[in-house]
């Protein structure tokens, strides 16, 4: 079925040398014009969303190592035709399949599309996207709504939480941060997030959905992007929280949005997001199998916190050395897997000097 949407991976486009066994692009599952692979036992699969773009990508990622043992990666090709009605039935039949994709597009609205095509799968979804702006508004009737306020404020939404990671204080008007803060939503700037990167993990291990758009990062580490800022993250920044997305047991779909090979300077975007893939396959390949659905496995830590007069409880992973916050309410069934919250050790630290950070107490208000 997947190939009705689907045009195959081109490979007289891509002109690329000889491969060795150890690139990444002779490791692939190919959707080639006279075979579809087969995806039993296939775990990620990269779909673009364009034709221009998904060639120059594929030139810049074929060509890296392919250090991944035990990963299967398919490369579906290229949506037929860049609209919902293609790419959503793409994107449920994967997610049924338990089949990650990571999906590539010009247009920095398709990460709407990467939501709704989660739908289908999860009840309740946390969002987090990197991305220069905070794309929400206060809806107006004389205003053109912002790009999540339709997920946001849809009837029966099945956002849970989203996060926002290196938004930029000059492009945000304040009234937006307000409503942040008044639904209880995380948003990180760029220069806190770029101060303590570590920090910023806990926010995208609780991810479901990780969407980066092109646009989070500087114009002269990624020039393909349409009105491009002077300010953002770094080659080795994005990388990083790329890889941080990859570790999180709970990321269900990674998408990377609003680049333009029109704009591109000697492929040095297409050669940026071609990292940023192979960083998040690397942190897929390094995870620990220690996503909480029970606290088996997990040391317990309780701590009374002054501020709040009630004791919270801290796990920590022995596997991995990552900690979570056990949300001291009783959830709903369908909030089960997200009642320990991602937190850092420095979390833990402040809360056992009687202090809970702030991102921590936002949390927990989500679930009362």
């Amino acid at each position: 079925m997947l190939d009705n949407w689907l045009s195959p991976v081109n490979l007289t486009a891509l002109s690329l040398p000889d491969l060795d066994a150890d690139h990444l692009g002779s490791q692939l599952h190919l959707h080639t014009e006279t075979h579809f692979p087969d995806l039993n036992g296939v775990q990620i699969a990269l779909v673009c969303l364009n034709e221009k773009e998904g060639i120059a990508l594929r030139k810049a990622l074929y060509t890296m190592s392919f250090p991944f043992e035990g990963l299967h990666i398919a490369d579906l090709g290229t949506i037929r035709k860049c609209t919902a009605e293609f790419i959503m039935p793409v994107l449920i039949e994967l997610h049924e399949s338990n089949i990650l994709p990571i999906i590539v597009g010009s247009d920095p609205a398709l990460i709407q599309i990467q939501y709704k095509g989660l739908q289908h799968e999860l009840q309740h979804i946390n969002m987090v996207a990197l991305d220069e702006f905070i794309r929400l508004s206060v809806p107006t009737e004389n205003k053109q709504p912002d790009l999540f306020n339709e997920i946001v404020f849809q009837k029966k939404s099945k956002l849970f939480h989203l996060g926002i990671i290196g938004c930029q204080t000059h492009f945000t008007l304040p009234a937006t941060y307000r409503l942040m803060d008044e639904l209880h939503f995380d948003y990180i700037r760029l220069g806190t997030a770029r101060a303590n990167l570590a920090e910023v993990e806990p926010i995208i291990r609780d991810a479901d959905l990780l969407g980066c758009q092109v646009a989070v990062l500087k114009q002269s580490e990624a020039p393909g992007q349409e009105n491009a800022s002077p300010s953002g993250f770094n080659v080795e920044e994005i990388c990083q929280l790329c890889r941080y997305g990859g570790m999180s047991e709970k990321v269900k779909s990674f998408g990377i949005f609003g680049y333009k090979a029109s704009l591109d300077r000697k492929a040095q975007t297409a050669n940026v997001l071609a990292q940023m893939i192979w960083y998040f396959l690397d942190g897929l390949s390094h995870r620990k199998g220690d996503f909480p659905i029970s606290t088996e496995g997990l040391t317990e830590y309780i701590v009374e916190v002054k501020s709040l007069d009630f004791t919270v409880t801290f796990w920590k992973s022995q596997r991995s050395g990552r900690w979570w916050l056990q949300v001291p309410v009783k959830t709903s069934k369908q909030q089960q897997r997200h009642r320990l919250i991602p937190c850092s050790y420095n979390d833990y630290k402040l809360a056992s000097q009687g202090e809970l950070p702030d991102r921590l107490v936002n949390a927990l208000k989500r679930f009362l």
